[in-house]
């Protein structure tokens, strides 16, 4: 592979030494500049600072760029690239063909131009079908390295990181150019959505492994875990008419409505002996725009990646939302958990609130908080059936008709209650969580924090693209997923995330149609430094 810096034209990078050379020239004179920038002006010791940083991050790119130079150097390279990409991938790619000129781009924002190869994959062509905009071949050498769409794996890995913890991408690009990364606001865009679709696309291939049986587990054994799972809201946009032509030869304005949709949201953790999150241990958070059978899909997946199956416990915390506890029974099945390995809890608060509403269209004042606070206390002493009693006579004697707000109120907690899902008392004893505030706070931090807003809408992609990169990031997941993610395109670009799971409801009704593959053997998860 044949190496060029900023221009095409000019000649390849022989390897390491001409570059160290001509920062050991660098470093001569720049020293004595700052140094008497210093002394004359001891106030501005943080601008100094600043340069001397800068000049540093520039001469790692180059020096970055003689070692891509030198290590890929000769056929052997890209033969052995060929071979370690194409290893684990089911499909076959022609014979490689050279590819004169791609242009590239590092960490610091140095341009590279590159002769690589390209070799193609077997395709059945059919007529009036292309191939799509990301292609069907690979590039095994760049592929091999990490490089993803021309942008260097670390340059990618920051570039999203900071798009999705900070408000938008305006913020990023200016917190990017204060550490001396120079990009135009198309450019962190197209990155970070780049890094949501392949993080999106990832969770789809690791989906496929979980089904099919492949999915390494860690080890779970006597370990205390949550699952909780909400639901938040964000405005999407649709395109309703397409623009016409570009600039001053426009002729059509581009037109959209916009939409709130409903985001599922999921939060996995261990827990400690009094029910929260154990110190010193990382969530994973997940979520998606798609329907209710696939974010429990998800949900069943990321148990099994923690090692649920093995586990003391694993507490399930929700509201009480239908489409929740209909399919946590399946959940339940999937992962071969027993009775004794599970339970399930309606979150406090919204046992309480439920009450208090019941409360408020039979009584009113100073008696309705004393009534209040009393059946406070049965809830939390496991008394749900008394309150609900007491709820019933109440409503009885003020004469409330069937068609009462107050009936759906108390069948709500009776409902609940019944399902055993109100046994606050024994959740205490064996030290679970009364509630669900964990994926309250997710669904503040992940989803509020950054897809919601003033005049913001996402198209569905990007948004859900961008609700992955975040969680993974909130949670220290990002490093060590997106090595995962560089290995994985590497033999396959292709960007398909959306995904249809099994109709969970249907396969209730009969247990046995819901699929148990063999459990995987635990497996320590690799890090970012074993991307390539």
């Amino acid at each position: 592979m044949e190496v060029r810096v900023q221009d095409k034209k000019v000649a390849p990078l022989k390897g390491i030494d001409p570059v160290l050379a001509e920062i050991s020239k660098r470093l001569q004179s720049h020293p004595q500049e700052w140094l008497h920038s210093l002394q004359n002006n001891p106030a501005g010791f943080a601008d100094v600072e600043k340069k001397v940083h800068h000049a540093f991050r520039q001469m790692a790119d180059q020096l970055v760029a003689g070692l891509l130079a030198q290590a890929t150097k000769g056929d052997d390279f890209a033969d052995n690239a060929k071979k370690k990409v194409t290893a684990n991938s089911e499909r076959r790619f022609r014979s490689a063909r050279p590819c004169p000129s791609l242009k590239l781009r590092l960490l610091g924002g140095l341009v590279l131009w590159v002769s690589t190869v390209y070799c193609a994959a077997f395709t059945v062509r059919k007529s009036g079908r292309r191939r799509g905009g990301e292609g069907s071949g690979i590039y095994p050498e760049l592929g091999w390295l990490g490089f993803l769409e021309g942008k260097s794996p670390a340059l990618v890995r920051d570039v999203a990181r900071q798009a999705a913890l900070l408000p938008s991408y305006a913020v990023a690009r200016a917190e990017l150019l204060e550490h001396g990364l120079k990009l135009n606001i198309k450019e962190v865009h197209n990155i970070s959505v780049h890094a949501g679709q392949a993080a999106i696309t990832w969770r789809r291939r690791e989906l496929e492994l979980f089904r099919q049986g492949k999915l390494p587990a860690a080890d779970g054994k006597g370990k205390r875990f949550g699952a909780m799972i909400d639901g938040g809201r964000v405005k999407l946009r649709k395109t309703t008419r397409r623009q016409k032509g570009r600039g001053q030869t426009k002729t059509q304005k581009r037109r959209f409505k916009t939409v709130w949709r409903e985001v599922k949201q999921i939060i996995v953790f261990e827990m400690d002996e009094q029910g929260r999150m154990k110190k010193g241990t990382q969530p994973i958070f997940d979520g998606t725009f798609q329907g209710p059978d696939e974010i429990m899909e998800v949900l069943a997946m990321r148990l099994h990646q923690v090692g649920a199956a093995q586990a003391e416990v694993v507490a399930f915390r929700s509201d009480g939302a239908p489409w929740i506890w209909d399919r946590l029974a399946w959940v339940k099945t999937r992962l071969r958990l027993s009775d004794k390995q599970v339970s399930l809890g309606l979150d406090w608060c919204h046992a309480v609130h439920h009450v208090s509403l019941a409360l408020a269209a039979v009584l009113q004042g100073a008696e309705r908080k004393r009534v209040y606070k009393k059946m406070r206390k049965w809830l939390r002493a496991g008394r749900w059936q008394k309150a609900v009693d007491e709820l019933t006579q109440l409503a009885t004697e003020a004469q409330l008709p069937e068609k009462s707000a107050v009936w759906t109120e108390i069948a709500y907690v009776g409902r609940h209650g019944e399902d055993g899902h109100m046994d606050y008392a024994t959740y205490r004893r064996r030290g679970l969580p009364l509630g669900s505030g964990a994926i309250e706070s997710a669904i503040r931090r992940v989803i509020n924090l950054r897809l919601k807003g003033n005049s913001v809408f996402w198209a569905e992609e990007n948004a859900e693209g961008m609700l992955q990169i975040r969680g993974l990031t909130l949670s220290g997941h990002w490093d060590a997923t997106f090595a995962n993610i560089t290995a994985s395109l590497a033999s396959d670009r292709r960007l398909e995330w959306h995904w249809q799971s099994p109709d969970m409801t249907a396969e209730l009704k009969a247990p046995a149609a819901v699929p148990i593959p063999t459990p995987q053997l635990p497996t320590v998860q690799g890090t970012c430094k074993a991307a390539a």
